[in-house]
């Protein structure tokens, strides 16, 4: 397994921008495909995007298509989510994943993932 921790999360207003970074442990990180989920207060997790292992391909949800950008970097075990125009209903706790994934979609699973960071918190005020 790979541990993952997440930063960059914080108080925005709504048109803003935030970049969240996780950070994995371990030397198979360019092994897993990694994706972006989140969760507001009383909601189920939602998923926002993934990108492959070795980072040419990625997928998004239809909410965020277009605003947000997800980028790896393997030499560094960092994977990144850009976020820009940012809005009040991006308000959750965000939390990178990791996964041995045979498929990549725009609609993916919780259960599609093995590894799971604590999570960051993106306020969006408007």
């Amino acid at each position: 397994q790979v541990q993952l921790v997440e930063s960059g999360g914080g108080l925005v207003q709504a048109g803003g921008s935030l970049r969240l970074s996780c950070a994995a442990s371990g030397r198979t990180f360019s092994r897993y495909g990694m994706g972006w989920f989140r969760q507001a207060p009383g909601k189920e997790r939602e998923f926002v995007g993934v990108i492959s292992w070795s980072g040419g391909s990625t997928f998004y949800a239809d909410s965020v298509k277009g605003r947000f950008t997800i980028s790896r970097d393997n030499a560094k075990n960092v994977v990144y989510l850009q976020m820009n125009s940012l809005k009040p209903e991006d308000t959750a706790v965000y939390y990178c994943a990791a996964g041995m994934i045979n498929y990549y979609s725009d609609s993916m699973y919780p259960t599609d993932f093995g590894s799971w960071g604590q999570g960051t918190q993106v306020t969006v005020s408007s």
